[in-house]
C-alpha cells in the first residue's frame, strides 16, 4: 500500500515521528501537542482522527487519536507501523477499575492483554487470549516512573469489544479468574499487531472509573486532566 492510506493523509515517510503517542480521543491528543510539543505539524485530520507531530525536549514525537475499539486501533496502528515507519506505539488511555485498591486516578501499566475479541485470530491466525507489550519498552517506562517518582502499577489489562455488557457483574469473574486489574478497549489488537509487523507497543492506562465503587471522571477530566500519564509517557521517549 502506497502512502498516504486510506486512513492517515499523510504523504511523506518521516512526517511521523518514530514514537506514536495514541489516546483513543482525537481531542487528548491535539491537548497534547498543544500543551507539551513545540514546532507542532497536523498530519492527520482524516474523519477528525487528528494527528500531530512536534518535539518535547529536543525528542521528535507524534501524536494521534485512536478512535475507541479495538477494530479502530487496529487499523491505525496497523497503517503507522507497516507504512509510515512507526516503531513505537504507546497506548494512552483511561480505564475502568475491577478491584477495590484500583482507585480513580491510579496509572496502570499494561503486563499483557487478555480479551474474548476475535481480532488476533482473524488478523493473523493467532488464537490465545492473551496479547503481550514489548518488555524493553515497559522497562523504559517503569524506570522513568522511579525516576519521577512516580506510582504505577504493573497488571493485566482486560480488553473488551463491549462497553455496555448486559451482565454487569460478569467483571467480577474476569477479574478473579484472569487477573485483570481493568477494562479498557484497544491494547490487544494493539499489541497483536506489534507482534506481527516486529514492532513496539505499549499501553499506560489512568482509572477513570470504579465498577467496584460506582465513581468516575467527567469527561473534560478524561481529556485534559490525565496530565501525570502523559508527562511519563514524553519522559520515557528514547531519541
Amino acid at each position: 500500500m502506497a502512502i498516504p492510506t486510506p486512513h492517515i493523509e499523510a504523504a511523506e515517510l518521516g512526517i511521523i515521528a518514530k514514537t506514536v503517542l495514541m489516546p483513543g480521543d482525537p481531542l487528548r491528543a491535539k491537548f497534547i501537542a498543544d500543551t507539551y510539543l513545540t514546532d507542532v505539524v497536523q498530519f492527520n485530520n482524516v474523519r477528525n482522527m487528528f494527528g500531530y507531530t512536534g518535539n518535547y525536549k529536543g525528542k521528535k514525537v507524534s501524536v494521534m487519536g485512536s478512535g475507541m475499539g479495538m477494530a479502530s486501533i487496529g487499523i491505525y496502528s496497523y497503517e503507522l507501523y507497516a507504512f509510515y515507519g512507526v516503531e513505537d506505539i504507546i497506548r494512552i488511555g483511561s480505564a475502568g477499575s475491577y478491584a477495590k485498591d484500583v482507585n480513580l486516578y491510579d496509572i496502570i501499566l499494561a503486563k499483557d492483554a487478555w480479551s474474548e475479541s476475535s481480532y488476533a485470530k482473524t488478523q493473523s491466525g493467532y488464537s490465545c487470549d492473551v496479547t503481550y507489550p514489548s518488555a524493553e519498552l515497559n522497562a523504559e517506562i517503569a524506570a522513568t516512573a522511579a525516576k519521577l517518582g512516580l506510582a504505577i502499577s504493573e497488571s493485566r489489562v482486560h480488553s473488551s469489544d463491549v462497553f455496555y455488557r448486559e451482565n454487569f457483574d460478569e467483571y467480577k469473574e474476569i477479574n478473579s479468574k484472569h487477573g485483570c486489574s481493568c477494562v479498557e478497549m484497544e491494547s490487544f489488537a494493539l499489541f497483536a499487531n506489534a507482534k506481527v509487523l516486529n514492532k513496539r507497543a505499549a499501553c499506560v492506562l489512568t482509572i477513570s472509573d470504579s465498577l467496584v465503587t460506582h465513581e468516575k471522571t467527567s469527561s473534560e477530566e478524561r481529556q485534559n486532566a490525565f496530565t501525570k500519564m502523559m508527562e511519563l509517557v514524553l519522559e520515557a521517549i528514547k531519541v
